[in-house]
This record gives C-alpha cells, structure tokens and sequence, in this order.
C-alpha cells in the first residue's frame, strides 16, 4: 500500500534533527515525549512552518507551493497555542479553515457547539475556545490532520469524545492523523502507531502496546508502570 503521506529528511535547525517517516491512510499516530523532545517541531515541520529542510508529499501532492484554499483541503493544522485576540465568531473562525456552510453545520454538531456558533471565540472558556479551534482544524475534512495536544485543556468526558471522534474520523474518512500528546494512556488506547521523540528525533517507531512496555518509556521519559500507574524509575 502507497503511503497516504511521505515525508523525507526534515529537519529545523536547533529543533529537529534529519527525520523522514510515512502515515498511512485511515491511521492514528501519536508523537508522544518528554518536553523539548521535538514533538511539536515535527508538526511544524510537516506543516511547513520555521522554513523546514526536506520535502513532503500528501496524496503524492507537493503542499509548499498550493494556494491557500487547496491547502487547507489537503492539510489542516492545530497549533499548541489556543490564544486568539480577533472579535470573531466561533462559526467565523471555524469558516477561516476553507470549509462551506455544510461542512461548517456538520462540525457543529459532531463537536456539540451549535450553542456556541454565534458567541465570540475571544469571550469563551479555554476549554470551549479549544473545541472551536479544533473544529476549525476538521471542517474541511482535509487529508492529513496535524494536531498538537488537542486534548489539551478539555475536560475528561471531552478528551474522551474527542479521542473517539477523531479515531472514527481516520477509519471513515480514510485521512491521516499525527497527533502530539502527553497522556501515555490516552495515546496507548486510541493510536494505532506510536512515535517516541527525543532530542529532537524519532527514537522508537511501532505499536502502541509493545512500546509503552518497552525499556525506551524508563530511558527517556524516567518513569515506569507500577501497580498503581506510573511512577518515577
């Protein structure tokens, strides 16, 4: 099977170290690590963002040099930063990630923020401001998503809904998924791969049982499962 995206020798100075990986279509992966490890520069640099070295292909597509709106038919991008200044509209803000009034109806609802479509993104809750932005991320239902800690700042019956939603969003849709996360456990449960970064590279690359069992979790996160959870080694 073609890989849905390729990605080879990127790298951001200071940050990455030369990576190439590939993400299938209809897949879940997790970058999980410690802080500073390169989760994020990853993202970044499959994004685009800070003038990354290297090259990337989504759907044999070549994304540097699309317009805007072709682009955000091909990727969509969540950033760590859920601050936004701008006076708008959460349906306004969701309609800024290239997606029509259907799609725009349908996010709504699949995220449970039709009560919110007319409130002002800068006067919500972090935790709602963070569902809208997501929303504005899935929309246009782009081919492969970039996610950077979406659970981040929800509450728990939401990082759940958003896990279950997002991994029923690959499988359906047939989209790739490469998202950052803290959470082992949540990683563990819903990705179907998980990338270990450190140092700003990839340090271990496979399934999400046998690496949170693996001697890389001790190594480079400092920590071990115990019988109450984690714990410190």
């Amino acid at each position: 099977m073609t890989p849905l995206v390729t990605a080879s020798g990127l790298s951001l100075a200071g940050r990455l170290r030369e990576t190439s990986l590939t993400l299938e279509a209809g897949a879940l992966t997790c970058l999980i690590g410690p802080n500073g490890s390169g989760k994020t520069s990853l993202l970044h640099a499959i994004a685009g963002i800070g003038r990354p070295a290297g090259n990337v292909r989504i759907d044999a597509v070549d994304p540097a040099g699309l317009a805007p709106a072709q682009l955000q038919r091909l990727l969509g991008f969540l950033p760590a930063s859920r601050d936004v200044k701008w006076p708008l509209t959460a349906a306004d803000l969701i309609a800024l990630g290239g997606a029509g009034e259907p799609e725009i109806a349908r996010i709504l609802v699949d995220l449970d923020l039709a009560a919110l479509a007319g409130r002002r993104i800068d006067l919500m809750s972090t935790g709602e401001r963070s569902r809208v932005l997501i929303a504005r991320a899935l929309a246009a239902r782009p081919k492969l998503l970039l996610l950077d800690e979406p659970v981040a700042n929800l509450d728990p019956l939401w990082q759940l809904r958003l896990m279950d939603y997002l991994r029923g969003l690959a499988r359906d849709q047939g989209c790739a998924l490469l998202i950052a996360a803290h959470d082992l456990d949540l990683a563990g449960r819903y990705a179907d791969r998980l990338i270990i970064m450190d140092e700003g590279r990839i340090a271990a690359d496979g399934a999400p049982g046998a690496l949170l069992a693996s001697p890389h979790i001790k190594a480079i996160f400092g920590i071990e499962r115990g019988e109450a959870g984690w714990r410190p080694a």
